[in-house]
């Protein structure tokens, strides 16, 4: 068992830490919000940390999971940042979202320090994270991989190294391309069969046994039919993502216009109010007469 250090405490890093500490870990904890520290402190057990460089100090691994790219450096970089607090040959573990050029950043910055550096987006959810079910997608070197992936498996059931650094977050990039795509793909089929006058939970019912089958359609089909979407991955969350992608398809000459019509699907939703909808709220725009609710 190791002594780490998680920060940020959202929606997905709260659970993720608590399943640290069930795995016999000592985990010292940081968040933004200090009333968020002591929820998880009393809820969790661990230690509370004033800042990251505090929380990072006698760490042998440092987690974050923050919200972009200026987050991320926020809590990794300058006087108060992670990386001023680490020991040499500690390993900082990145599961936010963010761009393979940040990766490489701060890869490049944590070895001019004597760190190790794995950048790790998550598939799964605040479900997979609660559950500790995730899929973990790496960018780094072996060596600094082998110290983190024990320490991971206390929420993953699947995590892999992809390559160096960037890797992971283009594998995460991969990731959200394809769901964008199936979801709005779902959105029309549900919404094609409302109005051929078919029952949509009947034939999902039927489809979903075959090849249309996928993780979205057996878990957000009765939500989307229904009309509700307070739950699940936010549309905010799911825009900023999909504009890594296509800033990362501009420069590396890949074609996306699928992903880029449904990012702008996405921005209809926004429009709609729907920020912190799921991102299975895509059928919304399609069903304008029925309000969600």
């Amino acid at each position: 068992m190791a002594s780490v250090a998680f920060l940020g405490l959202g929606v997905m890093g709260y659970p993720m830490a608590g399943h640290l500490i069930k795995a016999g870990h000592t985990v010292t904890v940081f968040n933004r919000t200090k009333a968020k520290v002591d929820a998880f402190v009393k809820d969790c057990g661990g230690r509370a940390a004033a800042s990251p460089r505090e929380a990072a100090a006698g760490a042998a691994i440092v987690f974050a999971c923050v919200g972009n790219d200026d987050d991320v450096r926020s809590v990794t970089l300058g006087a108060d940042g992670a990386f001023a607090g680490m020991a040499r040959g500690a390993v900082f573990v990145d599961h936010t979202t963010a761009s393979a050029d940040l990766a490489r950043e701060l890869d490049a910055a944590a070895k001019a320090a004597g760190l190790g550096f794995v950048d790790a987006p998550v598939s799964g959810g605040q479900g997979g994270a609660e559950k500790g079910i995730l899929t973990v997608m790496c960018g780094g070197d072996e060596a600094s991989y082998s110290i983190a992936e024990p320490a991971i498996a206390a929420y993953a059931r699947a995590c892999r190294l992809m390559g160096p650094a960037g890797a992971g977050q283009l594998t995460k990039m991969v990731n959200q391309i394809c769901i964008a795509g199936l979801v709005e793909g779902l959105s029309e089929g549900i919404h094609f069969a409302q109005a051929a006058g078919l029952d949509p939970a009947a034939v999902i019912d039927v489809i979903s046994k075959g090849a249309a089958q996928s993780w979205q359609m057996e878990n957000r089909y009765k939500t989307m039919i229904a009309g509700e979407f307070n739950h699940g991955f936010a549309v905010d969350w799911m825009r900023k993502d999909l504009s890594i992608c296509l800033n990362e398809a501009r420069s590396n000459g890949a074609h996306l216009p699928v992903t880029a019509i449904v990012d702008q699907f996405y921005s209809e939703v926004q429009s709609m109010g729907g920020h912190r909808w799921d991102t299975s709220s895509l059928v919304a725009r399609l069903n304008k007469a029925t309000k969600p609710k």
